[in-house]
Protein backbone atom coordinates (compact mmCIF):
# COMPACT_ATOMS: atom_id res chain seq x y z
CA UNK A 1 0.00 0.00 0.00
CA UNK A 2 1.57 3.35 -0.71
CA UNK A 3 1.90 6.43 1.19
CA UNK A 4 0.14 9.71 -0.06
CA UNK A 5 1.37 12.26 2.22
CA UNK A 6 -0.80 14.72 0.58
CA UNK A 7 -4.09 12.67 1.46
CA UNK A 8 -3.06 12.18 5.15
CA UNK A 9 -2.47 16.11 5.73
CA UNK A 10 -6.02 16.57 4.15
CA UNK A 11 -7.39 13.91 6.28
CA UNK A 12 -5.43 15.18 9.33
CA UNK A 13 -6.73 19.25 8.97
CA UNK A 14 -10.42 17.84 8.32
CA UNK A 15 -10.53 15.98 11.30
CA UNK A 16 -8.87 18.73 13.33
CA UNK A 17 -11.51 21.51 11.56
CA UNK A 18 -14.65 19.51 13.56
CA UNK A 19 -12.74 18.33 16.76
CA UNK A 20 -14.20 21.41 18.75
CA UNK A 21 -17.85 20.63 16.76
CA UNK A 22 -18.06 17.51 17.15
CA UNK A 23 -18.14 15.93 20.60
CA UNK A 24 -16.09 12.46 21.15
CA UNK A 25 -17.37 9.52 22.83
CA UNK A 26 -16.98 9.51 26.25
CA UNK A 27 -15.05 6.50 27.63
CA UNK A 28 -16.93 4.09 29.77
CA UNK A 29 -14.21 3.54 32.49
CA UNK A 30 -13.43 7.57 32.80
CA UNK A 31 -17.63 7.51 35.26
CA UNK A 32 -17.93 6.13 38.41
CA UNK A 33 -14.44 5.24 39.05
CA UNK A 34 -15.19 3.39 42.72
CA UNK A 35 -12.71 2.80 45.63
CA UNK A 36 -13.83 -0.07 47.88
CA UNK A 37 -12.58 -0.99 51.32
CA UNK A 38 -13.63 -3.08 53.69
CA UNK A 39 -13.09 -2.40 57.81
CA UNK A 40 -14.84 -3.58 60.94
CA UNK A 41 -17.44 -5.17 59.38
CA UNK A 42 -18.77 -2.82 56.38
CA UNK A 43 -17.82 -2.09 53.17
CA UNK A 44 -17.58 1.67 52.13
CA UNK A 45 -17.68 2.88 48.33
CA UNK A 46 -16.43 5.72 47.36
CA UNK A 47 -17.77 6.77 43.85
CA UNK A 48 -16.47 9.57 41.57
CA UNK A 49 -19.26 11.55 39.88
CA UNK A 50 -18.34 14.87 38.51
CA UNK A 51 -20.56 17.19 36.92
CA UNK A 52 -23.64 15.35 38.71
CA UNK A 53 -25.52 16.81 41.53
CA UNK A 54 -26.88 15.21 44.83
CA UNK A 55 -30.59 15.10 43.04
CA UNK A 56 -29.41 13.27 39.99
CA UNK A 57 -28.60 9.94 41.98
CA UNK A 58 -30.76 6.97 43.36
CA UNK A 59 -29.07 4.21 44.76
CA UNK A 60 -31.20 0.30 45.12
CA UNK A 61 -31.05 -2.88 46.39
CA UNK A 62 -32.18 -5.61 44.63
CA UNK A 63 -31.57 -9.05 44.31
CA UNK A 64 -28.74 -8.56 46.56
CA UNK A 65 -27.20 -5.96 43.85
CA UNK A 66 -26.32 -2.56 45.17
CA UNK A 67 -27.33 -0.48 41.81
CA UNK A 68 -25.73 3.18 41.51
CA UNK A 69 -27.17 5.23 39.18
CA UNK A 70 -26.84 9.09 37.90
CA UNK A 71 -28.40 10.86 35.32
CA UNK A 72 -28.25 14.31 34.21
CA UNK A 73 -29.78 16.49 31.44
CA UNK A 74 -27.83 20.02 30.41
CA UNK A 75 -29.29 22.36 27.65
CA UNK A 76 -28.87 25.85 27.07
CA UNK A 77 -29.86 28.44 24.57
CA UNK A 78 -28.66 31.67 23.43
CA UNK A 79 -31.33 34.23 21.88
CA UNK A 80 -30.64 38.05 20.32
CA UNK A 81 -32.73 41.07 21.50
CA UNK A 82 -35.56 39.84 19.66
CA UNK A 83 -36.33 36.91 21.38
CA UNK A 84 -34.96 34.68 18.26
CA UNK A 85 -33.17 31.43 18.84
CA UNK A 86 -29.21 31.65 17.66
CA UNK A 87 -27.77 28.89 19.60
CA UNK A 88 -29.23 26.12 21.86
CA UNK A 89 -27.28 22.95 22.73
CA UNK A 90 -28.14 20.03 24.80
CA UNK A 91 -26.74 17.58 26.81
CA UNK A 92 -27.69 14.09 27.87
CA UNK A 93 -25.69 11.68 30.31
CA UNK A 94 -26.02 8.58 32.56
CA UNK A 95 -23.99 6.11 33.89
CA UNK A 96 -24.81 3.18 36.57
CA UNK A 97 -22.82 0.09 38.28
CA UNK A 98 -23.96 -2.55 40.41
CA UNK A 99 -22.32 -4.43 42.96
CA UNK A 100 -23.41 -7.69 44.57
CA UNK A 101 -23.85 -7.35 48.44
CA UNK A 102 -25.63 -10.29 49.19
CA UNK A 103 -29.30 -11.18 49.79
CA UNK A 104 -29.38 -10.10 53.13
CA UNK A 105 -28.62 -6.40 53.43
CA UNK A 106 -31.77 -4.24 53.53
CA UNK A 107 -31.99 -0.48 52.93
CA UNK A 108 -31.74 0.82 56.25
CA UNK A 109 -28.68 -0.83 56.88
CA UNK A 110 -27.03 1.24 53.92
CA UNK A 111 -25.91 4.37 54.72
CA UNK A 112 -24.95 7.16 51.69
CA UNK A 113 -23.29 10.63 51.56
CA UNK A 114 -23.17 12.80 48.38
CA UNK A 115 -20.89 15.75 48.92
CA UNK A 116 -19.11 17.97 45.48
CA UNK A 117 -19.01 15.06 42.70
CA UNK A 118 -18.11 11.91 45.36
CA UNK A 119 -20.61 9.58 46.66
CA UNK A 120 -19.96 8.01 50.13
CA UNK A 121 -21.92 4.13 50.96
CA UNK A 122 -21.40 2.12 54.02
CA UNK A 123 -22.94 -1.11 54.34
CA UNK A 124 -22.65 -4.25 56.37
CA UNK A 125 -20.42 -6.55 55.18
CA UNK A 126 -22.67 -9.57 56.15
CA UNK A 127 -26.48 -10.53 57.15
CA UNK A 128 -28.28 -13.10 58.33
CA UNK A 129 -31.82 -12.51 57.23
CA UNK A 130 -32.47 -12.81 53.32
CA UNK A 131 -34.79 -9.93 51.49
CA UNK A 132 -36.10 -10.28 47.92
CA UNK A 133 -37.54 -7.34 47.31
CA UNK A 134 -36.38 -3.78 45.67
CA UNK A 135 -35.57 -1.01 48.13
CA UNK A 136 -34.75 2.25 47.35
CA UNK A 137 -31.79 3.83 49.54
CA UNK A 138 -32.15 7.44 50.54
CA UNK A 139 -28.60 9.60 50.01
CA UNK A 140 -27.74 12.22 52.90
Amino acid sequence: MRNFPMYNRYNSLFDEMFDDFMPKPLETTSFMKTDVHEKDGYFTLDIELPGYKKEDVSIEIMDGYLTISARHEYSDEEKNDKGQLIRQERSFGSCSRSFYVGDNIKAEDVNAKFEEGMLMVSLPSSKQKAIETKQIVSIN
